[in-house]
């Protein structure tokens, strides 16, 4: 039997762990989290620690790409999130792939520079 290497390695995130993933600080989460309504973490309601599933933090990249990348306005990329969410997905879905090809040709580079 072999193992799926597609499936994630944990069901929650901590806050620190999707800050550090999205590249964002804890309070941004937090603030972003009072802005857009379908961002909603699962909350321990003993020690009120929120956990992040996947959904979640794919909704945060896509924040993300609309705000820190593409320059929109709280109101806006809420907006724009609520009306084209299908083009949305698919933008975030291009830049992850152009962010990744980025860094391997970075690497690509490095180890070219190494043998010169």
């Amino acid at each position: 039997m072999s193992l799926n290497s597609n499936k994630p390695q944990k069901l929650y995130y901590s806050i620190k762990e999707v800050a550090k993933m999205i590249g964002v600080n804890e309070s941004t989460l937090r603030y972003w989290e009072t802005e857009f309504p379908n961002l909603k973490p699962k909350t321990v309601s003993s020690t009120r620690v929120r956990q992040y599933t996947e959904r979640d933090i794919e909704d945060l990249k896509v924040i993300y790409n609309l705000i820190k990348v593409r320059g929109f306005k709280i109101a806006a990329a809420r907006k724009y999130m609520r009306q084209n969410r299908a083009a949305v997905d698919r933008t975030s879905e291009v830049l992850d792939t152009l962010i990744g090809v980025r860094d391997e040709l970075k690497e690509i580079k490095n180890r070219l520079d190494r043998l010169v």
